[in-house]
């Protein structure tokens, strides 16, 4: 297919239909709405079900309820509308539902703006709901990369029967790019589901419940799912290094699309002598600490830049012991860094500066 020139959040949305999802249940709010705006229109043609829900609360409900039934099924918001659906969310992560959710990132706290940010990492990696457990948690840096991983998460949250949350700053969902669509995956094509509550008929009866009023069964499905999560953990740790062969200056940290500012101002301090290179997580759950660990052994310094006051920062950290000295560049509350901010903080850390 060739490629075509394509709003984030609209090329999210052909990326789901492509994927096999056909239910859609949400609620509109910026800066994300052209999902919802574009699925509302082309669902009618493939046969699928759109729903704007009355709240993001009865949203997340209904993505329950479709799930259950063995359906593929989506859901976008924004920042608070994620605060919203965080119960809903532990209920499907109790009930092992399989399901897709999509952040596009505002700035906050609060109602905050509509401006990008990456300022719900901890609410995505360690705070999105009550109880014992976990997401898996994508965050792409371009609008080919948000495809490639929506059409992919679909098969992630049904092999492990488990939500997973792309997580997008507000740039992914408003910028255009070029991207080439994956193919449209017939619906016969998708993995059959003998858990799924679909009816008696011809089969013993299936429940779906996160209600266990026995303590030890609730201890022993709370470590059924450790047990799912520790799978996860091994086996979809992912991550991109740019520039990091060899002894580095500084190795700096960056997620989502503050990655590419960074290269643009990593190439500069390059050119100028310097020796720079980026380590970018994909996964923020599962964290790849050990390959960051390994990579930031060449680095004489680290440095983590994101569009927050420093929450990966946490896990950076974490990877690299209390030891290792980490520094911090951000911006918050719709404040993009440029090439020449990120330029100027390599300078400070490193003590080696570049012209643009």
């Amino acid at each position: 297919m060739a490629k075509v020139l394509m709003k984030g959040n609209e090329a999210i949305g052909e990326a789901a239909i492509r994927a096999g999802c056909r239910n859609f249940f949400g609620y509109p709010i910026t800066p994300q709405s052209e999902v919802p705006e574009y699925l509302s229109r082309r669902f009618p043609e493939v046969g699928g079900t759109y729903v704007q829900a009355e709240s993001e609360v009865a949203a997340i409900n209904m993505l329950y309820g479709g799930a259950g039934v063995g359906k593929r099924v989506l859901t976008t918001s924004s920042s608070p509308g994620i605060s919203l659906m965080s119960e809903g969310i532990s209920y499907i992560a109790a009930c092992e539902l399989p399901v897709v959710l999509v952040n596009i990132v505002r700035g906050g706290p609060g109602l905050g703006g509509i401006l990008p940010a990456q300022s719900d990492y901890h609410q995505a990696t360690r705070g999105i709901g009550h109880g014992d457990f976990r997401l898996l948690v994508l965050a792409p840096a371009s609008v080919q990369e948000a495809v490639n991983l929506i059409y992919e998460a679909f098969d992630l949250a049904d092999r492990y029967r488990n939500p997973v949350l792309i997580l997008g700053d507000g740039m992914i969902g408003q910028m255009m790019e070029p991207v080439e669509f994956p193919p449209m995956r017939p619906l016969d094509s998708l993995p059959e589901k003998p858990w799924a509550a679909t009816g008696m008929k011809d089969r013993p009866q299936n429940v779906i419940n996160s209600l266990y009023l026995n303590e030890h069964e609730l201890n022993a499905h709370n470590f059924k799912l450790k047990a799912k999560y520790d799978q996860v953990a091994r086996e979809q740790v992912r991550f991109e290094t740019w520039r990091c062969d060899g002894d580095l200056d500084v190795l700096v940290v960056a997620f989502g699309t503050m990655a590419r500012i960074v290269k643009t101002a990593l190439a500069d301090f390059n050119a100028a002598g310097g020796r720079g290179g980026v380590f970018r997580p994909i996964t923020l759950w599962p964290y790849p600490h050990e390959q960051l660990r390994e990579t930031a052994r060449r680095a004489k310094k680290v440095l983590v830049i994101e569009m927050n006051t420093g929450q990966m920062i946490d896990d950076v950290r974490m990877a690299l012991g209390p030891d290792r000295e980490v520094g911090f560049f951000g911006r918050t509350g719709g404040v993009v860094p440029t090439p020449d901010d990120v330029l100027a903080a390599i300078g400070e850390v490193t003590g080696k500066g570049a012209a643009r």
